[in-house]
């Protein structure tokens, strides 16, 4: 007789042990052996050319198993005791916990994270016990990670709720919870095998891996059965493991009625605020036993028809083998290995729900379009001068999408949400900026929340990292700016990045202030791109600018007509004063139509009526040197071809020379424009080079803020400025004429 001296204490070992030569009747026969220490049961089973012998091994305290595990160590001894065998091998040890160990590891463990998330969850178990009876609440259990946790929370909190009856004996049998389980037969074997496992009805000491669960199971879709079960049952609430980012925890809380159409019951959420991370923290801390595909690579399971092991966990050098679930890096990422469908629309264009995520070489030539949003009150008040969504607009015309609006709204919450409302649904990818942080006027995420008809939440991962920036200022278990929309958020990593950008379905935020830090995020964003399904990149827009002195009334209707002919272009005109040259510009994705329509419009008018881009100086100064006429000391960059050949020229020729970088939205340049364009007669030894950033994208994004003066002599660059007068302008000139 064995008459443990800690009842609460138990654990389980089970233990495979391969052997060569094993007589069958030694086979066909269970035997149970008392040991001073522990009880071990023997269950074993054929292959073509070994035998398997299972043992499950009962401690009833810690010294039991040093012990055992010390015999495993030399197994011929202690395999003697039973027959003559051959040892092969022997593999893995697995742990079990009772319900009052299970609370006790928690507490006892350092993870302060941990304890909160298991205190909230038991909390609501245990008001869900008090509100409903036994027999009117149920489990869904589907033998998933989440499900996995919830059962072992459950115990848990079904223990303390008895506790706190004065009732509780720690003993894992005392659970009356009713367990459904909906069978399909697209599930995995390995989730079918560990399901009834877990949730066997068994009530043998010995069966272990049994937990004594009442388990129904239904083998109808899931709005049938429950409405079979609730008419046969007296059941009013369901225990769910749903959790923030999954499917179906949109706008659920930890108590949510279940929705119209379905049969009257309470969805019970006890993990809806948990994340990756704690689900793999309790059970390890816990050392509880779950599904073996989890150890195989698999993060996120669903049927055997779309689910793979997630290539992230993949070993290096092969193609088959995977690390365990538990060392994803990113949770975010744990539905990678659920297979994508490709989509199903036709046509050149995405559709709106497609968000524009599509492979780098797919859809090159189709039309994407972009919304740019700016919170701020201080832009709208004129206080700051907007140069991202300028900037941003270049930077989408360079990857192949079209901007088709820019707007400003209030740091309102319901104004960003009526805004993102509104542009949602019919663009593409909407990019918002500004309002993000802790003050009372960043507004942004609340208003994206809203738009999607969802709620701000705590996200784990993301708090991490702002811990990380922020570290002691973050006070209490919960930083207020790590609350994202609820699930709809994705956080991508980058590791030039102190924080992962964050997108909301087709709407990414941008955290950026000025135009440095968007720059670093914008290259981000395209090598995630490159890499993901995050951004689909196009082939990128041309552009050609011609001016000409014609009038307003001239040019009107032949340029209509041009577009009627050329309806894949845009073909726009501007001038940078009223008095000035009209400049005609071209877009589009086809260099030989840009030349074609160009062409065209010339042969409507006398030869000459059309030439490059002047500086847009008034048609009182058509005299002056000014006009980027080859001969002068005044040229105008108007292409990046353009610019690449005037600055080959300038490193060529050695001879001094100054390039301002302007554009023609930038206040500060059409102010010193004319200035600079005037000076260059009085310094008729440097060469003045006009480059408009809009018009040279690519040869001048390394340009950070306009205006700026770059100063070359014998070829090489030996100064710079940024912004100037006319009076400081004429002196740094000088210097260096």
């Amino acid at each position: 007789d064995c008459d443990p001296p800690d009842p609460v204490l138990k654990f389980r070992l089970e233990q495979p042990l391969h052997f060569r030569a094993l007589r069958q009747q030694n086979v066909d026969k269970t035997i149970v052996v008392l040991f001073s220490f522990c009880v071990v049961s023997f269950s074993s089973y054929n292959q073509p050319t070994d035998h398997i012998l299972h043992v499950q091994f009962l401690f009833q305290n810690i010294s039991s198993l040093t012990s055992i595990q010390s015999l495993l160590r030399t197994p011929q001894s202690f395999i003697q005791s039973l027959c003559t065998l051959n040892f092969l091998h022997s593999c893995s040890t697995h742990i079990l916990f009772t319900t009052a160990q299970i609370d006790r590891a928690i507490r006892e463990c350092d993870d302060r994270r941990l304890q909160t998330k298991y205190n909230n969850a038991t909390y609501v178990i245990r008001r869900a016990l008090a509100l409903y009876s036994i027999e009117e609440v149920a489990f869904s259990f589907n033998g998933g990670k989440d499900s996995t946790v919830l059962l072992h929370l459950l115990r848990a909190g079904y223990f303390l709720h008895k506790e706190g009856q004065n009732s509780a004996n720690g003993d894992i049998k005392d659970f009356p919870i009713r367990t459904i389980y909906f069978e399909s037969p697209c599930a995995f074997p390995e989730i079918n095998s560990f399901t009834y496992d877990m949730a066997s009805t068994a009530t043998n000491d010995f069966c272990l891996s049994s937990y004594g669960l009442q388990i129904d199971t239904i083998r109808l879709d899931f709005k049938s059965g429950l409405e079979a079960l609730l008419t046969d049952k007296p059941i009013r609430a369901i225990f769910l493991g749903v959790r923030i980012g999954d499917p179906t925890a949109v706008g659920q809380e930890q108590f949510s009625p279940s929705s119209p159409g379905w049969p009257p019951f309470m969805r019970v959420n006890p993990i809806l605020d948990w994340s990756y991370r704690d689900v793999w923290a309790f059970l390890l801390t816990c050392k509880a036993n779950y599904c073996s595909l989890y150890d195989q690579g698999y993060t996120s399971i669903g049927s055997i028809y779309d689910t793979v092991p997630n290539s992230l966990l993949s070993i290096s050098n092969s193609s088959n083998k995977f690390k365990p679930a538990y060392l994803l890096v990113d949770g975010r990422l744990e539905r990678a290995g659920r297979a994508k469908r490709p989509s199903s629309s036709g046509g050149g264009q995405l559709p709106a729900n497609s968000n524009g995520l599509t492979s780098v070489d797919s859809h090159k030539n189709s039309m994407l379009t972009a919304s740019i949003i700016a919170v701020g009150d201080e832009i709208l008040f004129g206080i700051v001068e907007d140069q991202l969504g300028p900037y941003l607009c270049r930077k989408l015309h360079s990857i192949g999408w079209s901007v088709i609006q820019l707007s400003v709204v209030h740091n309102n919450i319901d104004s960003v949400a009526e805004e993102v409302e509104r542009q949602k649904s019919k663009s593409d990818m909407v990019f918002i900026y500004g309002g993000v942080g802790p003050l009372h006027s960043d507004v942004t995420l609340a208003g994206i929340a809203k738009a999607f008809g969802v709620r701000l939440a705590p996200d784990e991962e993301f708090e991490e990292y702002l811990r990380h920036i922020i570290g002691d200022q973050c006070t209490g278990d919960r930083n207020e700016m790590a609350q994202l929309p609820e699930g709809i958020t994705e956080l991508w990593h980058h590791d030039k990045l102190s924080v992962p950008l964050i997108k909301c379905q087709n709407v990414i935020i941008l955290s950026t202030t000025n135009v440095l830090e968007l720059e670093k995020q914008w290259d981000c964003w395209i090598e995630l791109a490159k890499s993901s399904d995050l951004l689909a990149l196009l082939e990128p827009y041309v552009s050609k600018q011609v001016t000409t002195n014609l009038s307003d009334v001239e040019i009107a209707q032949p340029l209509s007509k041009l577009c009627l002919e050329f309806p894949d272009l845009y073909i726009g005109c501007y001038r940078k004063a009223r008095d000035g040259s009209l400049i005609v510009s071209f877009k589009g994705k086809d260099q030989a139509r840009l030349e074609s329509a160009i062409e065209a419009l010339q042969k409507k008018f006398q030869p000459g009526a059309f030439g490059n881009m002047g500086m847009g100086v008034s048609s009182n100064d058509q005299d002056k040197p000014n006009k980027g006429l080859e001969g002068t000391n005044l040229k105008t960059a108007t292409s990046d071809d353009d610019f690449t050949n005037i600055l080959a020229h300038i490193k060529s020729s050695k001879n001094p020379a100054v390039i301002n970088y302007g554009a023609s939205w930038c206040r500060v340049c059409s102010q010193i424009l004319p200035a600079f364009c005037s000076l260059s007669n009085n310094f008729p030894k440097l060469i003045f080079v006009y480059a408009d950033i809009d018009e040279c994208p690519e040869t001048t994004q390394h340009i950070r803020y306009t205006p700026t003066f770059q100063f070359y002599r014998g070829g090489e660059k030996v100064d710079e400025m940024y912004g100037a007068g006319e009076e400081r302008l004429h002196d740094r000139l000088w210097l260096h004429s």
